[in-house]
């Protein structure tokens, strides 16, 4: 099996970090990764937003999401990973959730292959496109015209999990020519 098809079989979410900080060139390396990320029409339209894990504005989001939800859940929606990454893009081009989803794969490959931990964060959507929407996107930075489409927490791995099965016969449908 090549490297790349074992990392992706491998990989798992990791929701719980150490508190060891990642460095700025770690970090750059899974930026790099996102960037590299092919896009619609090459747009290049996704914007990168890092957080530290002990900002403030994770905890206005986490209190947003579980008022939305009506929930309080035991752990933070990032887990305490020590950076989460904002991946926003422009509201108004048809192929941006798509293009963020590509990018924050890249991003959760590169982070496994450099022994680090992650978990794509979807939870907080409602939260970050809700009545406070504009208040997040100016304190993310998030380019005029920008919305949340994705996050990812990323981290030192504090538990680890075995990766999900799945069942081919149940999820693949080949559909061919009669030839």
């Amino acid at each position: 099996m090549s490297d790349i098809i074992e990392l992706i079989a491998n990989r798992s979410s990791t929701r719980g970090y150490t508190e060891e900080k990642l460095s700025k060139e770690l970090i750059d390396i899974l930026l790099k990764a996102g960037l590299a990320a092919p896009t619609a029409a090459n747009k290049q339209e996704i914007h990168f937003s890092v957080v530290d894990g002990k900002n403030p504005i994770l905890s206005e989001i986490e209190a947003e999401k579980n008022k939305l939800r009506d929930i309080a859940p035991e752990k933070s929606f990032y887990f305490d990973a020590p950076v989460v990454i904002f991946l926003s893009a422009d509201k108004e081009f048809y192929w941006s959730p798509v293009d963020a989803g590509i990018a924050v794969e890249n991003i959760t490959l590169a982070a496994e292959g450099l022994g680090l931990g992650s978990l794509i964060i979807g939870c907080i959507r409602d939260a970050l496109r809700g009545e406070k929407e504009s208040y997040f996107a100016k304190e993310l930075a998030f380019p005029e015209g920008y919305r949340y489409e994705v996050a990812i927490a990323v981290g030192y791995k504090a538990v680890t999990k075995e990766p999900h099965s799945y069942d081919v016969s149940k999820n693949v449908t080949y559909v061919t020519s009669e030839e």
